[in-house]
């Protein structure tokens, strides 16, 4: 796990899928609904499972790197004062991807890995990229 955030307290919002279940199996973890692509029925489960998990956890920030069951999760953490960073897949080259997009407005960062995306917009900020050494 990243020395980054090693000593925070944290919960993983993330699908039941073979890689998530490897990659934070010493993690406290919650399973979202899937698939979240435009499928208003699974945008309304992980709504009502964001109130639940924001209500419990009461978390101080929210880091997210998008998908569909973000959105929820990044709203509702606005709404209630929570602090929303957001990193923008690396495969978003050019333009802003449609979880980037729904979330932007109400994310207090905006991360991109890209300078040419960085470019497009004041509100986006490259930082470098996860996959660089």
């Amino acid at each position: 796990m990243s020395d980054a955030w090693e000593d925070c307290a944290r919960v993983w919002i993330t699908f039941d899928k073979s890689d998530s279940r490897v990659l934070l199996a010493n993690e406290r973890v919650i399973h979202a609904y899937g698939p979240t692509n435009r499928n208003l029925r699974n945008f309304l489960r992980n709504l009502r499972l964001a109130v639940h998990v924001l209500r419990r956890e009461r978390p101080a920030a929210m880091l997210t790197t998008g998908a569909g069951v973000a959105v929820p999760f990044a709203w509702l953490s606005r709404l209630g004062g929570v602090p929303v960073f957001y990193v923008e897949s690396v495969t978003r080259i050019e333009e802003m991807s449609l979880s980037g997009r729904m979330i932007r407005p109400v994310a207090e960062q905006v991360f991109v890995q890209w300078p040419e995306l960085a470019a497009t917009s004041p509100r986006l900020r490259f930082a470098g990229n996860l996959f660089a050494n």
